[in-house]
């Protein structure tokens, strides 16, 4: 869909967002984010993003009040992405993909008039996100596959080894960040690491933790 080609740097992207806070769920640069919409709110949301920018800025609930409230408050890190697959189903559903581009800090939250939460964001700390691959030259490949394959095997994921072994890097290691069954403060992290490198060296991390504990925690995993 020629994404690059619309917002192929930090100057390039919309300031004012809607905003889906989403607990649990990651979105990174280039990877892609299947969502099952079905709440007015976030119909109506769809359906003013594809009548203009086509983006959906994804953002965590803080972890400790975002059950409770009804407005939770939101943390400052996310990341926009662009809808680039859309379908209707028969009951009033929207299966959508967003494609991520970059993360963004949300600088305020506004009043809206919108059923859905909207903010105005910034990019300059992210310019990094709009370069592929940046940075996938120092990423400890092997430590990381070493590690994914102790966490498949304890967990009984089933993992295409084919499609890893033949991923470059930093759609492995997002790819994975994506995927892995982690909990919110976990999801974070691997968000704000500031590189592809450091990225993979906290899901190495992460990952070893869970193998020590024996396994995902119940409460650390995705609600």
């Amino acid at each position: 869909m020629g994404m690059n080609a619309v917002y192929s740097g930090p100057d390039d992207c919309p300031v004012v967002i809607p905003l889906f806070p989403l607990a649990g769920a990651l979105l990174l640069p280039r990877g892609q984010m299947p969502l099952n919409i079905f709440e007015p709110r976030y119909l109506a949301m769809i359906d003013d993003a594809l009548r203009t920018h086509r983006v959906i800025g994804m953002i965590q609930p803080e972890p400790e009040n975002g059950r409770q409230a009804q407005v939770p408050p939101l943390l400052q890190i996310g990341c926009i992405g662009r809808i680039t697959q859309f379908a209707e189903t028969g009951d009033d559903r929207y299966i959508i993909t967003l494609t991520g581009i970059s993360r963004f800090r949300l600088e305020e939250e506004l009043s809206v008039t919108t059923p859905y939460r909207q903010g105005r964001v910034s990019y300059g700390d992210f310019a990094v996100d709009f370069e592929a691959r940046a940075g996938e030259d120092e990423v400890d490949r092997t430590g990381l596959l070493k590690a994914l394959r102790s966490f498949a095997k304890a967990n009984e994921l089933k993992i295409d080894w084919k499609g890893v072994n033949e991923a470059p890097n930093e759609a492995l290691v997002n790819a994975l960040s994506m995927m892995c069954p982690f909990g919110p403060r976990e999801k974070q992290a691997l968000l704000e690491a500031p590189s592809l490198k450091s990225r993979a060296e906290v899901l190495v991390a992460i990952t070893e933790i869970e193998l020590a504990r024996g396994g995902s925690d119940p409460d650390t995993t995705l609600q």
